[in-house]
């Protein structure tokens, strides 16, 4: 067995061990929630099975407008408001697990769709220019779709690509 697979495997029994240990195992199943509130860019706050959860949309990052102590960044109240027009307070959404169920924070960590129409919010934030791609292993299952989205917005100058200087270029 290569070093690879062997660490691959061990990183699995190690979620497996872990992730149940919060009472939450990984991949255990899609999850339906109810939007409370949009927190900023990347990050919203729901309902769901009768408790509340803050949300870290997985795979992505959007320019910061909370972060203490920090200056807020190119884009960050755009990236928020446009998160917000796509996840208003009320939305039903599913809430698609990866690997890692919880962040350092304690944050749920998700892929999140709308329920209505099935749009792929993590994906559509980085596809019209609010977000960059950012993959957190072994949370990376749509890494290559995000990393592909966003070079399109770039090209495109599309959000945050055509008004930040910083934006990645």
């Amino acid at each position: 067995m290569s070093y690879g697979v062997s660490m691959r495997w061990g990183a699995l029994l190690i979620a497996a061990v872990l992730v149940p240990a919060c009472n939450e195992p990984a991949r255990r199943g899609d999850g339906i929630a109810t939007v409370t509130d949009v927190v900023d860019g990347d990050t919203i706050d729901v309902a769901i099975g009768g408790r509340h959860e803050r949300v870290r949309l997985i795979g992505i990052d959007t320019p910061e407008t909370k972060k203490p102590d920090s200056p807020i960044e190119c884009f960050g109240p755009e990236a928020s408001a446009f998160t917000g027009d796509l996840l208003p307070a009320g939305t039903e959404v599913r809430i698609e697990r990866d690997i890692v169920g919880r962040d350092d924070y304690g944050r749920l960590l998700g892929y999140v769709h709308r329920t209505s129409d099935g749009l792929f919010v993590n994906l559509a934030i980085v596809t019209e220019g609010f977000a960059q791609p950012l993959t957190i292993e072994p949370n990376s299952t749509f890494a290559g779709a995000f990393a592909r989205a966003a070079g399109e917005a770039e090209r495109a100058d599309r959000g945050m690509w055509a008004d930040c200087q910083d934006a990645g270029r």
